[in-house]
C-alpha cells in the first residue's frame, strides 16, 4: 500500500504506518529480504519482488474482503478495517474462499 503512495518506501515510512519501532522493523525487513520478498537498495529503498508482491496482494485482498464483510455486519469502517488487519492472518484458505464467495454473491 506503502508503494502505491510513494516512489521509496523506506524503513521509517514502514514505522510510521504500523506504529513499530524502529528496531522490530529493521528485524522483519531483514528477515523478509533473506526469504526474497523483498529488495533494499544501497540507498535504503524498500522493494517488494514478485515473490513478496504475490503475498502481499493476497493479504490485502483478505484485507478488503474481511472489512467488506463487517461493514455489512454494521461495523464502521475505521473499525472493521482495523479488525480485518487482526483477522486476515489466521483464517485458512478454505474460509476465506468461502466468505469471498458469500461476499460476491450477496453482497456486490
Amino acid at each position: 500500500m506503502l508503494s502505491k503512495k510513494k516512489a521509496n518506501v523506506r524503513q521509517t515510512d514502514i514505522c510510521d504506518v504500523t506504529g513499530y519501532a524502529r528496531p522490530s522493523v529493521s528485524v522483519a525487513i531483514r528477515k523478509l529480504a533473506q526469504e526474497g520478498y523483498l529488495e533494499i537498495s544501497e540507498l535504503g529503498a524498500i522493494t517488494l519482488t514478485d515473490k513478496g508482491h504475490e503475498i502481499a496482494d493476497k493479504i490485502y485482498e483478505r484485507h478488503n474482503v474481511l472489512a467488506k464483510m463487517l461493514m455489512a455486519f454494521g461495523v464502521s469502517e475505521d473499525v472493521a478495517y482495523e479488525d480485518a488487519c487482526k483477522i486476515e492472518h489466521d483464517l485458512t484458505d478454505e474460509t476465506f474462499n468461502c466468505i469471498k464467495k458469500y461476499c460476491n454473491e450477496h453482497l456486490n
